[in-house]
């Protein structure tokens, strides 16, 4: 046997979007129901282990054999819950994959699985098996009433009168639905192996599979989380949020302050009439309110600050050795394979400010919200600010946190040959202060010569890069920042002028797909190459890796002009037509190269144990002996298909997970 195709059916009363899978098959109520499998494409089998039917022993032999290939829509559900099964079972031995320091935990190794989620996700397609067998076309579709019998079999049920109140529907209960949900689970394996030979003339390269294998053992190790510090900024928020609701109540005599309604129309009532009671339109208002108006105003603020929901999704999630595990979805946003956050989001964790961290962490770790409340007043702040804190490492271990510096524009300016910011980098100057003498034609120093240039040399360095316009310079701030609406379009303009080998590039991008999609011509721009096959748009990254964009075709854009347009899932979250032009694929693949750096730079640490990335950010459960220095070394390395580029990576050692 060398592959072996697997859809399994669970029951948990475990809530599986809410916590993840790994905290949902600890649940002791946690078993598989139905196991569909086939090996190397002959037909589907099913075995009803929940009416007592077994396994076969040599496929139980296959699971755990790494020399045999597992596949699955969305492999890391099946892999984790046979690990858990084959445990309860018996038939998996307690040892892991790893060392005995690691705490990837006793899973099945990841090497030997392979995901078709993410092999469509690769192309470009849908993330979801319902949505890819759509949009291949395959003759046989995901059923559709899948929903509603995993609702009623894999999940509890309220005690009714009518079901004699039970909390769990069994397959006596409804013999003709258990029926369906067997044909069901053989369908998903069907669809998943058609999946297969649809997409088997574009395979995924071993490097992406490699990669995935790492991205699992990443999420099985998971992070420790400091629980008491969880708990108690749960129950300091719960104080917190009376407290100032019950101050607002005194002063507005409403019967529900936090009702966005009523405080309109209180403030209206009381001669400040407002349009929205957003976050930039309270900040605005408080500048200019009446005192007593801005008391409540402030109250507003806070209480809008005041949320809780990563510290919940911790409670949820953490798994019973106190690690959050499966916190990062591999190939999450397949325009350019970055990873997406899950269960607790870490991708848009809060940032801290505080000088004086660990003391404020401490104070609400031991519950002093008196303590808290003197000395910081503003409460929902603080417990936002102390989120990240309450990741933290093992005992005996540190947190190492090394990141890349300025990644994006490096990699902006090697593709583009940008010879005077690849000088910049190389010297480790300043960027935005030398954007802006680069722009404005004086020398420009932070806090010191023409520092206050430097602040224009910021807006633009964030939002021009990719196309960017006035419209963008807004939507970073600029106006906030002090600009003028006068300054935008020359700011624009200074930037583009100094850096004609960035304009030229999105240009000579923008010519190379249009060429591909139009004309079906290879071609190549700075290493990348674009090519046209089988109604896909490939470009080929430097690393090897492509992107992919689905059945593309020319399109008109809003200003009347000819543009690309391809079919992908858009804000809505939904599979529609898009549209694209040069400096937004130079976007995509800007941000796609710098993806594949952080992951040679997780393959050349995977030595370590790296708990968390975030965004260009390693984050490693290191031994007190580990140096810094060497780690920041090994992440800045560049890697071999990038000759040329500059690389440079900082760090900190800290005990627990903080915005440095």
């Amino acid at each position: 046997m060398k592959t072996l195709s697997i859809d399994i059916e669970t029951y948990s009363s475990v809530d599986l979007a809410k916590c993840g899978v790994y905290k949902y098959t600890e649940a002791p109520d946690f078993d598989i129901l139905l196991f569909g499998y086939s090996v190397e494409g002959s037909p589907v089998q099913v075995v009803d282990l929940a009416c007592g039917e077994t396994i076969p022993a040599e496929i139980i032999a296959a699971l755990t054999d790494t020399g045999v290939t597992k596949w699955a829509f969305n492999t890391q559900f099946e892999r984790i819950c046979l690990s858990r099964w084959l445990r309860k079972n018996g038939n998996f031995d307690n040892t892991g994959y790893s060392i005995p320091e690691d705490t990837v935990g006793n899973y099945l190794n990841p090497a030997s699985w392979k995901c078709t989620m993410i092999w469509s996700a690769y192309m470009g397609l849908p993330l979801s098996l319902e949505g890819v067998g759509a949009v291949l076309g395959l003759g046989k579709q995901k059923m559709t009433e899948g929903k509603e019998l995993i609702k009623y079999f894999c999940q509890p049920c309220a005690p009714t009168k009518t079901n004699g109140g039970r909390t769990r529907n069994l397959p006596e209960n409804a013999p003709d639905k258990w029926d369906s949900f067997k044909r069901y689970n053989i369908r998903d394996v069907e669809v998943e192996m058609s999946i297969q030979e649809k997409l088997a003339k574009f395979p995924v390269p071993e490097a992406v599979w490699n990669q995935y294998h790492l991205d699992q053992k990443i999420n099985d190790r998971g992070v420790a989380l400091d629980m008491e510090l969880v708990h108690q900024a749960i129950a300091m928020d719960i104080r917190s949020r009376k407290e100032l609701t019950d101050a607002m109540k005194k002063l507005t005599a409403l019967d529900n302050p936090n009702s966005v309604q009523q405080m309109k129309q209180w403030l209206s009532d009381n001669g400040l009439a407002v349009d929205s009671l957003g976050k930039k339109e309270v900040a605005e208002l408080l500048k200019t309110a009446p005192t007593e108006m801005q008391k409540v105003l402030s109250l507003r603020q806070q209480l809008a600050k005041s949320s809780v929901r990563k510290y919940q999704a911790m409670e949820k999630a953490v798994c019973a050795d106190g690690r959050a595990r499966g916190m990062f979805q591999f190939y999450g946003a397949n325009r350019t394979g970055r990873w997406a956050g899950r269960i607790i989001q870490m991708q848009n964790l809060p940032q801290n400010h505080l000088p004086d961290l660990a003391e404020a962490r401490s104070l609400v770790r031991s519950g002093n919200f008196d303590a808290v409340q003197l000395l910081y007043e503003d409460v929902p702040d603080t417990l936002s600010q102390l989120i990240r804190t309450a990741f933290v490492p093992k005992s005996g271990c540190k947190f190492i946190v090394a990141d890349f510096s300025a990644i994006e524009a490096r990699v902006l300016a090697w593709f583009a040959g940008e010879a005077w910011r690849q000088e910049v980098f190389e010297k480790g100057d300043d960027i935005y202060c030398a954007s802006a003498s680069q722009m404005f034609r004086v020398p420009v120093e932070k806090h010191g010569v023409n520092g206050h240039l430097r602040q224009k040399g910021k807006i633009a360095e964030l939002a021009l890069g990719y196309g960017g316009s006035v419209g963008a310079l807004k939507a970073m701030g600029a106006l906030e920042m002090g600009l003028s609406e006068d300054e935008l379009q020359p700011l624009v303009t200074a930037w583009r002028n100094s850096n004609q080998n960035i304009v030229n590039f999105w240009w000579d991008i923008d010519c190379a797909a249009m060429s591909a999609v139009k004309q079906h011509l290879d071609s190549e721009v700075c290493g990348i190459e674009f090519a046209y096959r089988s109604g896909m748009l490939f470009i080929t990254l430097p690393s090897g890796r492509r992107l992919s964009y689905v059945k593309p075709k020319l399109g008109t854009n809003q200003f009347g002009g000819e543009c690309i347009t391809y079919e992908g899932i858009g804000g809505t979250k939904k599979w529609e037509r898009l549209e694209t032009y040069g400096p937004k694929l130079v976007e995509n693949i800007v941000q796609a190269t710098s993806r594949d750096i952080l992951c040679y730079a997780m393959q050349t640490l995977s030595h370590c144990f790296i708990t968390m990335h975030i965004h260009d950010e390693l984050v490693i459960e290191a031994a007190p002996e580990v140096d810094l220095n060497a780690v920041c070394e090994q992440m800045g390395r560049t890697p071999p298909w990038a000759a040329g580029l500059k690389l440079r990576a900082d760090g900190y050692e800290t005990m627990f997970y903080k915005k440095d």
